[in-house]
């Protein structure tokens, strides 16, 4: 039987012939073969090279820069000093050197709508910059060590998660009405704003705690407090700016609402919030007064907005709509 089944020999029924190309005219090698010269890449290169042909990136760094350029320099755009008010002019409309009129304290619009920008922004970036602090620590120490560590941490961020953020902000501004500053604002802003940032930071740590980086750093001797901080909080930034940029703008809001509402900067600091608080007054007989900060408040934000998204799809090409 073993005789009979090794004799058998397959041969093909005509046209089920098949052809194999000689092996020199099938150059695998050049398949797989890797460019040694060319230069070596990483996330953040291949994610600057993205952005740089994503025409959101384009048209919102633009808007963010000239804004940041106005926050910086108001006086290239005005001289005039947006304290100053006369109240003969109250209401008046625009004039030369006066493009969006006055407001109903005689107060210059357009002045106070430059001079804004800095304070608004300044709001934004420093509690952005508190929060991303923060919410990465408290989060990446949750997720790398986890046990009870992560139980405690956890039930913490649960907490401050299930407090409303505008109105636990509502209620901390009110204790301490008091006190005038702007820093008060930005902390208690931070206060209810890391928690996302925290969240999000632990997911990112636990995913690469697992990797095998940090597994062959441990076996070349490098401590847990190292491993963390030098190599796996770098490479779980990713998520974290995506979040902290898209939450600047959030935080702009948050900052002119409370202005709006009365609890935020003092009415002595020249803000977007502040203003569209004053302007509500004369919404019917003078909508424009209220119309410019508005605009100003709404094209920051959205900018920060379309950068937030230009900069997920970079990083995180499968979050990507389209």
């Amino acid at each position: 039987m073993t005789d009979n089944n090794q004799n058998l020999s397959y041969e093909p029924l005509p046209g089920q012939e098949r052809y194999v190309a000689p092996l020199d005219e099938t150059p695998l090698q050049d398949v797989d073969k890797v460019d040694e010269s060319a230069p070596a890449s990483s996330m953040w290169s291949d994610a600057w090279r993205t952005l740089r042909k994503n025409p959101l990136f384009i048209v919102s760094g633009i808007l963010i820069v000239f804004i940041i350029f106005i926050a910086l320099f108001p006086g290239v755009f005005t001289k005039l000093d947006p304290k100053y008010c006369n109240l003969d002019n109250s209401l008046a409309e625009p004039e030369a050197g006066h493009p969006f009129g006055y407001d109903f304290q005689g107060c210059d619009v357009f002045a106070r709508t430059i001079y804004g920008t800095r304070t608004s922004l300044s709001v934004g970036l420093l509690t952005t910059i508190i929060v991303v602090i923060i919410g990465t620590l408290i989060g990446a120490i949750a997720g790398f060590f986890g046990g009870w560590v992560d139980a405690v941490l956890s039930r913490i961020i649960d907490i401050f998660y299930s407090i409303p953020f505008l109105l636990g902000a509502i209620v901390v501004l009110q204790m301490f009405r008091t006190s005038s500053s702007i820093w008060k604002v930005v902390f208690v802003l931070a206060l209810f704003g890391w928690v996302s940032t925290a969240r999000i930071a632990r997911g990112s740590v636990m995913e690469a705690k697992n990797l095998e980086f940090n597994t062959a750093s441990t076996a070349l001797g490098s401590t847990p407090m190292r491993n963390l901080f030098s190599h796996i909080i770098p490479n779980a930034l990713a998520p974290i700016i995506v979040i902290g940029t898209t939450s600047l703008g959030s935080f702009i809001v948050s900052e002119a609402t409370l202005s709006f509402l009365g609890l935020g900067l003092p009415t002595t600091v020249v803000s977007w919030g502040g203003d569209i608080s004053q302007a509500q007054v004369n919404l019917m007989t003078n909508p424009m007064v209220l119309f410019y900060p508005s605009v100003a408040l709404a094209i920051t934000v959205l900018s920060f907005i379309m950068m937030g998204d230009a900069v997920k799809d970079a990083l995180d090409p499968k979050s990507r709509t389209a």
